[in-house]
């Protein structure tokens, strides 16, 4: 998508350090886990993302695709609640695998995609990534904030708590969980960005004010438009320095109609377009994109095959397309009518 002014040429700029130079390759990293929420089957997302034709998808790209398998992770036979946290132990664990699997490949010059499992998992993934690039930025693509604290959790459950483990500004308000000692938070509140939300905890709401985060609700989105989103967000998030990014993004982020095997569903989500076309488009186009999750698709919650199959396929297209491949398997070029016209229909 076009860009305006200075920050178009700010985003054409070369990247000089290593960190920052990306899409040379890209490693597929699976991590099937579960335990950060209380249903079963989220686990088994890895598999049937690379079933949906993932790997096949990405051979297309014009650099090599190196598919890494997945993560082993061990689970407590001993794992007690901490206040009304469940498997808190188990959890920190997986994350901190995790994060030193993501840190080497990003350390190698891999543009790293890492599948799940649910969301708890950006803990690991970012904190990893955050290693080796200690200057990155978050966009958080979610229905949800995953803000909350274990002091604000209705549910106790970690995969609506990873930002907060993240965030500087909440170390004050987070209690020593047991499995997490290995980790201290990275990111700052200025480095963060949300885009999708539309069902935010009442705790959740008074942490997105009190530390100025930037957030975009669908309302937001529905009012300006998912172009004038993103150049917003870039703007925030790189008008000072080119920095690489983080993606985040959990699949209900969708409208269930295009989405529905997940954990969380909530109506009212992103289109095809905002969040596979347009979007993504977008952030491919930076030249940034450094660590990308793909989170919460749940094959055991699908109502049919179909629904399975179709959550499966979203999540293949939001990939490829952060990744610059379009549906069909051609490369998105910045010159192609196709893209001009989305542009000329979206510009406010």
């Amino acid at each position: 998508m076009a860009l305006r002014g200075p920050l178009r040429r700010l985003l054409r700029t070369q990247l000089n350090n290593t960190c920052q130079s990306r899409a040379h390759s890209v490693a597929v990293l699976g991590a099937p886990f579960s335990k950060g929420q209380k249903r079963r089957g989220v686990e088994h997302g890895p598999k049937v993302i690379r079933d949906a034709g993932l790997i096949e998808r990405l051979s297309n790209l014009d650099y090599p695709v190196h598919d890494f398998g997945d993560l082993s992770f061990q689970y407590l036979e001993k794992d007690e609640p901490y206040m009304h946290v469940p498997f808190p132990r188990t959890v920190g664990r997986a994350n901190k695998l995790l994060s030193g699997a993501v840190s080497n490949a990003v350390g190698a010059g891999h543009t790293t995609i890492m599948l799940g499992g649910d969301h708890s998992l950006a803990i690991g993934s970012v904190e990893g990534h955050a290693r080796q690039c200690p200057d990155l930025c978050l966009i958080w693509v979610d229905a949800h904030a995953d803000i909350n604290t274990p002091l604000t959790s209705p549910s106790g459950n970690l995969h609506g708590q990873s930002v907060a483990f993240m965030l500087k500004e909440l170390q004050n308000k987070m209690p020593e969980l047991p499995g997490f000692s290995w980790m201290k938070p990275f990111l700052s509140a200025k480095d963060l960005v949300y885009i999708g939300l539309r069902d935010v905890d009442p705790g959740e709401y008074d942490i997105l004010k009190d530390l100025g985060v930037q957030y975009f609700t669908m309302r937001d989105i529905d009012r300006l438009g998912i172009q004038r989103v993103m150049e917003v967000s870039f703007d925030h998030l790189l008008s000072r320095k080119q920095r690489p990014i983080h993606l985040s993004f959990d699949i209900d982020a969708m409208d269930p109609s295009l989405a529905p095997a997940t954990g969380t569903p909530v109506n009212g989500g992103l289109t095809y377009r905002e969040g596979s076309s347009v979007r993504a488009i977008m952030i491919h186009n930076t030249g940034l994109l450094s660590v990308m999750d793909l989170v919460e698709v749940n094959p055991a919650l699908g109502a049919s095959r179909e629904a399975v199959a179709s959550t499966a396929s979203m999540a293949v297209d939001v990939i490829a397309s952060s990744l610059g491949q379009t549906r069909e398997g051609g490369p998105i070029t910045q010159d192609s009518q196709t893209l001009k016209d989305d542009t000329e229909q979206l510009r406010l």
